[in-house]
């Protein structure tokens, strides 16, 4: 028994890092697939994904996936959703209530789905407000670990955003031409845990909290850094996060990445 309890504490260690190998490379995937997507839509449309566009009556703002569908085969998927309609619009009920498994990081402990609350910010000055009145719920929205990549600034404001400097902006579209050390040297996407602040690949209402934060984020304070933003990236596999790049290619980066080197990843220009 001795040798046998011994036999499995030796293994258990293994397991585990052949089970968290295993997950990654399937995260991997996921963003291969989206980066295939991505050269796709470039292809057709001779430009990226915009990071969010606007409903009319700027209530909504819908993410840089919802353009990718048709490309990854969710084409019926795309159909249910109007982006001239505000995303709480009954038509997108289904749309809302769709979670993508190739969205999700299989290592990230997730919850298929989260509520939007509206941020505190929206109520008027010199209102005073218990903490249960000042959480009021928008929407349930769709689970996503996988954020466009909004640059080396901050981007938790939709009205209006900050002027990014990567590649996913608000209401613009970028193009490769425009990534100046070129495809294989410019990160467009990368990870975020739930636990950091809860993402979305279908879009946001614009009086949510950290609204932008949902669907774009920043090469800021490093990569699993405790005391980073949350829009900053961070993922559950030791050591760092998977990461995908304008050509396609997807590495995984280091918590110990150079942050001068980092940050000129994120920017599309020098």
């Amino acid at each position: 028994m001795a040798i046998i309890g011994v036999l499995i504490a030796l293994l258990m260690p293994a397991i585990g890092s052949a089970r968290e190998a295993a997950r990654r490379l399937q995260c991997t995937n996921h963003l291969r697939e989206i980066g295939l997507a991505m050269q796709n839509h470039h292809s057709t449309e001779n430009k990226l994904p915009v990071g969010w566009s606007f409903s009319p009556g700027n209530t909504s703002a819908y993410g840089w996936v919802v353009p990718l569908l048709p490309y990854i085969e969710q084409g019926a998927l795309a159909e249910q959703i109007d982006r001239k309609r505000p995303l709480n619009d009954p038509r997108h009920q289904l749309a809302r209530s769709t979670s993508l498994d190739w969205m999700l990081c299989p290592s990230d402990i997730t919850e298929p789905f989260f509520t939007l609350y509206q941020d505190d910010e929206e109520h008027d000055e010199g209102e005073s407000f218990s903490p249960i009145e000042r959480s009021v719920a928008l929407m349930q929205l769709p689970t996503a670990n996988y954020v466009g990549i909004f640059g080396t600034i901050e981007a938790d404001d939709c009205t209006p955003a900050p002027v990014g400097d990567g590649a996913f902006l608000e209401n613009h579209a970028t193009r490769f031409r425009d990534f100046q050390r070129g495809t294989s040297h410019t990160i467009i996407v990368g990870e975020r845990t739930m636990a950091q602040v809860p993402s979305t690949w279908i879009g946001v209402n614009l009086a949510g909290e950290d609204a932008a934060a949902r669907l774009v984020g920043s090469a800021l304070e490093g990569i699993n850094n405790p005391l980073a933003d949350e829009c900053d990236h961070s993922s559950r596999h030791p050591g760092g996060a998977n990461f995908l790049w304008g050509d396609g290619h997807v590495t995984f980066v280091t918590e110990n990445v150079d942050l001068h080197e980092y940050h000129r990843w994120a920017k599309l220009r020098e």
